[in-house]
């Protein structure tokens, strides 16, 4: 007589997974889930695996202390790394810290954005070719962040009003922008071209893109429907990192960025511009055409307007608009 099988206890979830799911069902942004999840595992890997309920003020302090020391990271980066821990203990862990709140951080360097000239813009524009090129013009000309870009949905653009809406922006903010009346042509025959590409996935059944938070819940259709397709669809299907899905993405950020760094060399321009560069460009040439800070403020979706002051530090008129008197 064969004796029952033992009796097995279910698997208890690893901490990072548990982290996910906390982040997750905050409705974090991936790239927010990747950095916590990247600081909490070197965290517990300092301290050669010790589960962190086992550690707190003394162990927290000695890893921000080794970062900036040792790592010699940045204030920003300390600063991030502190936040995912904080997210550890009082969100996952359930733990009080306020030990936390009274950490020793290092003080922020103020750095000035890295601003092309509006020559070296045209140059650089110049040496992108094909889609690449489309979304470098449009990151510059309506203000736009990379990822608001990549992300960009069929059913934001309005070619009638000009304008861009861009959803869940930094801070899980919407915005409107401008839509650059140049570029109405080019991105209208852009779209025709991703037409063809979303009829042919509903042709062959592909599952619809990813939809936001619970939206494919609640309606259930909305994501094989031409307004919710992507303006950038990636070439290819591939699988769906959180789901699993075989399905279309969006285009891969890094191809973007990757086609900008190629493009500042062909162009010669000796500063080091990236995709964001384009962004702090476009709030500097507003300003430098008169336009006001609260109107930049807006279209750039900063909270606060000493965030979008730092441009004026940046405009082509010399320290604060002095005219030197060298020049008189």
């Amino acid at each position: 007589m064969s004796s029952a099988p033992a009796y097995s206890a279910p698997h208890a979830p690893m901490l990072l997974e548990v982290v996910r799911e906390h982040i997750r069902a905050k409705h974090f942004s991936r790239r927010t889930e990747e950095s916590y999840t990247g600081w909490i595992k070197r965290f517990v890997h300092f301290y050669h695996k010790k589960h962190p309920r086992e550690m707190g003020a003394p162990e927290v302090e000695a890893f921000l202390t080794d970062l900036a020391v040792n790592c010699k990271v940045s204030a920003a980066t300390q600063t991030q790394a502190l936040s995912a821990l904080l997210f550890l203990y009082k969100e996952v862990l359930g733990m009080d810290v306020p030990w936390m709140g009274g950490m020793v951080r290092a003080k922020a360097s103020v750095r000035m954005p890295t601003v092309l000239s509006v020559n070296e813009v045209h140059r650089l524009l110049a040496c992108l070719d094909g889609v690449y090129s489309l979304m470098a013009r449009l990151i510059y000309g309506a203000g736009m962040r990379l990822m608001e870009c990549v992300t960009l949905r069929i059913k934001d653009v309005d070619f009638d009003r000009h304008e861009i809406l861009v959803r869940e922006g930094k801070g899980r903010k919407d915005r409107v922008t401008m839509l650059p009346q140049t570029l109405v042509p080019a991105l209208q025959e852009h779209l025709q071209k991703v037409r063809v590409l979303f009829d042919m996935d509903r042709k062959n059944d592909v599952p619809g893109v990813a939809m936001p938070d619970a939206l494919s819940r609640k309606y259930p259709g909305a994501c094989k429907t031409w307004g919710w397709f992507w303006v950038f669809p990636a070439p290819t299907l591939s699988d769906d990192p959180e789901t699993g899905i075989y399905r279309r993405h969006h285009i891969y950020e890094q191809n973007l960025q990757r086609a900008i760094r190629l493009g500042v060399r062909k162009a010669g321009i000796a500063k080091p511009a990236t995709t964001h560069t384009l962004r702090h460009s476009f709030a500097t040439h507003l300003l430098e055409s008169g336009y006001d800070i609260r109107t930049v403020q807006e279209l750039l979706g900063h909270s606060d307007v000493s965030t979008t002051m730092i441009y004026t530090h940046v405009l082509n008129k010399g320290g604060r608009g002095v005219v030197s008197p060298l020049d008189r």
